[in-house]
């Protein structure tokens, strides 16, 4: 819970800091992008089919995030939440893994999301945006079932 905390009050920081704020609308994560299931770290037989993760403005400062799954057996599931751009939590739906999160955007080019479920940490995903606005890096940050701390990279292009 503190880890939790002390992210929300980082993000915050980031985000009052006039230097680094900027408007969601000016973003090139605006869109939807598609994971390349091919890079991810998983054995080809449980890999997701598919994963999109659709960003939007939802006006007045919030950012508003749709994530659809497609797992290895065809299923499908979603998650959403719309969250202001300032660190302050908001409710997330629809996901198995969070239940809140917290958003950031220091650069329009990168988007910073905590996720957390019953007031304990989930991951940190850091989103960034290839200069040809094409392609999308998420690094996640998070700790594995044995408590070490973890890093993964998805890679996604662009849909629209």
């Amino acid at each position: 819970m503190k880890a939790f905390l002390a992210m929300l009050l980082i993000a915050g920081a980031v985000q009052a800091s006039p230097a680094l704020a900027s408007s969601s609308s000016a973003s090139p994560l605006l869109g939807s992008w598609a994971v390349d299931t091919t890079r991810l770290p998983v054995p080809p037989a449980v890999r997701p089919k598919g994963v999109t993760i659709t960003f939007s403005d939802a006006g007045e400062g919030k950012w508003a995030t749709r994530v659809e799954r497609v797992d290895a057996n065809g299923a499908k599931i979603h998650a959403e939440g719309i969250a202001p751009l300032d660190g302050t939590p908001a409710s997330v739906t629809g996901n198995l893994e969070a239940d809140m999160s917290a958003a950031t955007m220091p650069a329009p080019n990168v988007l910073i999301m905590q996720l957390g479920k019953g007031g304990v940490p989930a991951s940190t995903r850091i989103y960034t945006v290839a200069a040809d606005s094409k392609s999308m890096i998420e690094t996640v940050a998070y700790f594995g079932k044995d408590g070490r701390p973890m890093l993964r990279t998805n890679y996604f292009t662009r849909v629209r």
